[in-house]
């Protein structure tokens, strides 16, 4: 039975939306349970029934304002840091919270810990292909790290690779690098750095530098980066997809009868195209390099955001993602261990 700590006090619509998205999910998947953190009496409030659903008290609430670190080591009652310690300690598979994302990272940090081999863990987005035939494609980093450095994004391209297996069910999935042209030698030194590390390990289907434009066409599962560059595109297609459709929602309002006959005529063609572009189908953002599962919803995630973000933790931990990633990298240090011994010898 799958056991998933949950931040019932977290984001803009909490609890309500987070107990509806949790409801919903345990009314599906049955090898599920949930343990939710946060003020007993609001929860219990808008939960219609506690089958396999155990509520704990938790007197604080990180809010968006706090300072990530300060808010993690000093509220120590919060419903995120209680949360995270149940999934410490055991007591739970993997943290879900809809909260500040700054302190969900540093609760994944802190308190869960990194996988031993990482240099830094990253946060991975999952974002739409824009096109007729539909798909996504995954982002990491998209916003943990400001900066890094050639061996974390070369780690980055590993954790994308097995999550994009695991997960998603993808064979051999193609890796990209984010980049300002296609060719092995432009960007700067850390693409460029990357680039040779990447694609000296075999292992890893790369298929080189790839450019903004290009990403939303598809062509690759995996797009690398540093958090910076990540976050801005992050935060600049989703900007985008907002503009667009605010854009055809006024050009049918201000199209008088016709404009509006027209959108009636095209509902199922303008519906499917907005299902395309709604990033909170494809669950959360995803702390990939610590060891559990901790998962990031939008702050303002409805019931249905917060099922899909559900579904895709139960994905994660049914696919056995992280004794993959264990196995790896502790392989990884035993041949590096094996050969830092013979140039000893």
């Amino acid at each position: 039975m799958i056991k998933l700590a949950v931040d019932a006090m977290g984001g803009d619509n909490a609890p309500a939306s987070v107990v509806a998205g949790v409801e919903r999910a345990r009314n599906e998947f049955n090898d599920v349970e949930f343990i939710l953190f946060g003020d007993e009496a609001k929860v219990r409030a808008v939960l219609k029934n506690d089958e396999r659903i155990t509520l704990k008290q938790a007197d604080e609430v990180i809010t968006m304002n706090d300072e990530p670190v300060k808010a993690v080591r000093k509220k120590k009652t919060s419903s995120m840091v209680m949360a995270a310690n149940a999934v410490k300690e055991g007591e739970a598979d993997a943290l879900f919270s809809c909260g500040n994302t700054g302190a969900l990272l540093a609760s994944g940090l802190l308190i869960v810990g990194r996988i031993r081999g990482i240099v830094r863990p990253g946060l991975l987005s999952t974002l739409p292909v824009i096109s007729l035939k539909g798909g996504s494609f995954n982002l990491l980093d998209s916003g943990a790290n400001a900066d890094s450095k050639p061996e974390q994004l070369y780690q980055y391209a590993l954790l994308g690779k097995y999550y994009a297996e695991t997960v998603r069910g993808i064979k051999n999935p193609r890796i990209g690098l984010l980049n300002n042209g296609e060719e092995p030698h432009k960007g700067s030194k850390l693409t460029v750095a990357a680039h040779q590390l990447i694609a000296a390990d075999a292992s890893i289907n790369f298929v080189g530098n790839v450019e903004s434009r290009a990403i939303v066409s598809g062509v690759c599962d995996v797009v690398v980066a540093d958090g910076f560059t990540g976050n801005a595109v992050l935060k600049s297609m989703e900007g985008t997809a907002s503009a667009c459709m605010h854009l055809l929602k006024d050009a049918v309002l201000d199209g008088g009868i016709a404009g509006k006959l027209g959108a009636m005529l095209m509902g199922k063609s303008l519906n499917k195209v907005k299902v395309m572009m709604d990033q909170s189908q494809y669950g959360g953002a995803v702390l990939l390099g610590v060891k559990a599962p901790v998962v990031k919803a939008h702050g303002s995630s409805d019931a249905r955001a917060v099922y899909a973000t559900i579904k895709q933790i139960r994905d994660m931990i049914n696919g056995e993602m992280l004794p993959r990633f264990n196995q790896f990298f502790a392989a990884q240090r035993a041949a590096q261990k094996e050969e830092t011994a013979s140039h000893a010898e």
